[in-house]
């Protein structure tokens, strides 16, 4: 059965009439989302420091840091980059999510307001996530980071940015991130995976707000099977950053992201892969009303603090 204060939650807003996205212009969700966030994420955890930052090509960042360990020691980081379909979601939708990993992983994080489609269309989202995550290894000793314990993450839109950067990385040759926190990743645009039927209604995100969420991205059909739109269909998955894949039961992208874990566990790189069996898309971010948002938040710091030897 899905969890009940999901379902409580959907009924809520079938019951107060909430406009699915797919009826919205893009400012018009973009608004909704940023405004929903009240309503279902906890209260943001006090950091020592948070700096607004912006690499050289003026995508905006904003760095967040943990108590210092040490005197002068450089900190592991996570570069994060949100969800909301390429289309929806900033900084300050997922502000919350960055302090608590900030915060329980006791790692900095740099979360990336990368440019949405339909103004910036694909790929876009991954050149800016790119040269955001180069900035920050560039400027991690400027920045008291260390580079060699970086990591990459996201969730849904951004889970799927996270994993296009560790293989675009690879490819180019350049330092490869320590970990990929990859939650509920968006890895196929052709939405074939048997979830996006079972579960392509009902559940908060739908067929329709994904066909709306790709659209705005993407124009040409065609490159829904380019590897940077989707990283489940690159012709090769070998050595990359150790990862976690997190899905949830009731969601369309649950298939696809356990075939990317799959995949990446059968090109031989070292992956975990939990999935959320009773819950829906978008839940890690709503810890004020789903109890298990907190529970998948505590899993993927202490994976994160793990793997960053933080």
């Amino acid at each position: 059965m899905i969890d009940p204060q999901a379902r409580a939650l959907i009924d809520l807003m079938v019951q107060r009439q909430v406009p699915p996205v797919h009826t919205l212009t893009p400012v018009e969700a973009r608004r909704m989302y940023l405004e929903r966030r009240f309503f279902t994420q906890p209260e943001p955890p006090v950091l020592p420091q948070v700096q607004a930052l912006q690499t050289d090509g003026g995508v905006p960042l904003r760095l967040y840091r943990p108590a210092l360990s040490g005197a002068g020691s450089a900190q592991p980081v996570l570069v994060y980059y949100h969800g909301g379909g390429w289309t929806i979601g900033d900084l300050d939708t997922h502000d919350v999510l960055c302090r608590q990993l900030c915060q329980l992983a006791g790692v900095a994080v740099v979360s990336v307001d990368y440019g949405l489609g339909p103004e910036r269309r694909f790929p876009g989202a991954v050149e800016d996530c790119l040269a955001a995550t180069r900035w920050v290894q560039r400027q991690a000793v400027s920045l008291g980071l260390d580079a060699s314990r970086l990591a990459v993450g996201g969730d849904s839109a951004g889970g799927n940015l996270a994993a296009v950067v560790a293989i675009a990385l690879r490819d180019a040759g350049d330092p490869a991130p320590a970990f990929q926190l990859l939650i509920y990743p968006a890895t196929d645009m052709r939405a074939v995976a048997p979830s996006h039927t079972t579960n392509g209604q009902g559940y908060l995100l739908t067929a329709d707000s994904i066909a709306y969420y790709r659209s705005q991205y993407i124009a040409d059909p065609s490159h829904w099977s380019d590897w940077r739109a989707s990283p489940l269909l690159a012709a090769d998955l070998t050595r990359l950053p150790p990862a976690l894949v997190l899905t949830a039961g009731y969601d369309p992208l649950r298939d696809e992201g356990r075939q990317y874990a799959d995949a990446l566990s059968e090109a031989g790189n070292a992956v975990q892969y939990i999935c959320f069996e009773r819950q829906v898309h978008g839940f890690i971010t709503m810890g004020k009303l789903i109890d298990e948002a907190q529970t998948a938040v505590d899993l993927c710091a202490a994976l994160l603090r793990r793997a960053l030897k933080a």
